[in-house]
């Protein structure tokens, strides 16, 4: 049998130096945990613009439909600002996302003990936080049509239309409701019923959904209430799946609660493939950070997690995952900090690589 295959799309920015991390993981999980991967390597974002004048080359494009998953860095940085907005980096990122049919955006919110202080709120309303947001990622206001700026009378309107249809909401309902299976078995569904037709469709697809799931507690939540629900009481939520306009804005306000957007992974998933294993591709929230790239100052914990989501949704290891988050608990517990994570009050200032060198010696004392 041949081992599971994973594309890295390393990128821009601190891209590279958070991946080198993670590629001394993947490593050690095939020599300490016989878990061995296929790992090839290519091209996203400006760096493939730059060899190739594209922000993602059709060959690298194939190689993502092939492989079981898809590992991506960062993308962007100032450099190609004034470029087309067609070759921008982000283009490459959307590419992936809309032609692998990538259509729930797995966005977790979880707050480490050791790092709840860092949160605006209050600790014990962060204290302990485990938040999944389902993100619907290719419809929604974001690709309808028609779209655009246009002249109207002796002014121009700019047009974005939210369309959905029945079988994009299911489909996206279904992946959320096999999430809560797994977890806390409950489910917020947030959309906005009151003023908006594609909301009213929303709740009632997802009623019928989750009539395949009784043991799922449903309930339903304007997206503006839950907004403010999440600064207010944000442990009342375990799973939550909401579309692509409202799931980008809550997903960055549940990211901050936990403190710290550098520590946040993320999941984008599809349709099965024919070995049974989902689409995927698996990115760190936070982006390229052009400022301190180079310098060995960027955390790679959010990639690190985000390999740990491969573990568990790509390559059926939930144990494994959970050794490796469990590691990087550890290392945050016994103080080992990059620069974002510093304060005042105490910390070990660590270096990129540093914090790899822990995360390691975490991992083998697991053994």
């Amino acid at each position: 049998m041949s081992n599971p295959s994973l594309l890295i799309l390393a990128g821009d920015g601190i891209g590279p130096e958070v991946m080198d991390q993670v590629q001394r993981i993947i490593g050690w999980f095939g020599d300490k945990r016989g878990l061995k991967f296929d790992v090839s390597e290519d091209l996203v974002g400006g760096a493939a613009y730059d060899k190739h004048g594209v922000p993602l080359h059709d060959d690298t494009m194939a190689k993502a439909q092939e492989v079981d998953a898809v590992l991506l860095g960062a993308v962007g940085g100032p450099k190609y600002d004034d470029l087309d907005f067609s070759v921008k980096p982000e283009r490459g990122l959307l590419r992936l996302r809309k032609e692998m049919d990538l259509f729930a955006n797995l966005r977790p919110a979880q707050c480490f003990d050791a790092l709840a202080d860092f949160s605006s709120l209050k600790t014990d309303i962060v204290s302990g936080l485990d938040i999944m947001i389902v993100r619907e990622l290719t419809s929604g206001v974001y690709f309808g049509e028609p779209r655009g700026i246009f002249e109207e009378g002796n002014e121009r309107v700019g047009i974005n239309t939210q369309r959905y249809t029945e079988s994009e909401i299911e489909r996206g309902a279904r992946a959320a409701f096999e999430l809560a299976m797994k977890r806390d078995k409950r489910l917020c569904s947030m959309e906005k019923a009151n003023v908006m037709e594609s909301g009213i469709l929303w709740r009632e697809v997802v009623n019928e959904v989750a009539k395949h799931y009784p043991e799922v507690e449903v309930s339903h939540m304007y997206a503006d209430n839950g907004a403010m629900q999440l600064v207010r009481a944000p442990k009342q939520f375990d799973v939550i799946y909401t579309d692509n306009l409202f799931g980008d804005i809550l997903s960055d306000c549940a990211a901050m609660l936990t403190g710290s957007l550098g520590m946040l992974p993320s999941a984008s998933l599809g349709a099965p493939m024919d070995n049974g294993r989902p689409k995927a591709l698996y990115e760190p929230v936070h982006g390229s950070a052009p400022d301190i790239a180079g310098e060995g100052k960027a955390n790679p914990c959010a990639c690190v997690l985000s390999f740990a989501m491969a573990l568990r949704y790509s390559f059926n290891e939930g144990a494994e995952a959970d050794r490796l988050e469990a590691a990087v608990e550890k290392v945050l517990a016994d103080g080992v900090r990059t620069g974002d994570l510093m304060q005042a009050d105490g910390g070990t200032p660590v270096s990129t690589s540093e914090m790899g060198d822990a995360l390691l010696a975490a991992l083998d004392a697991s053994l």
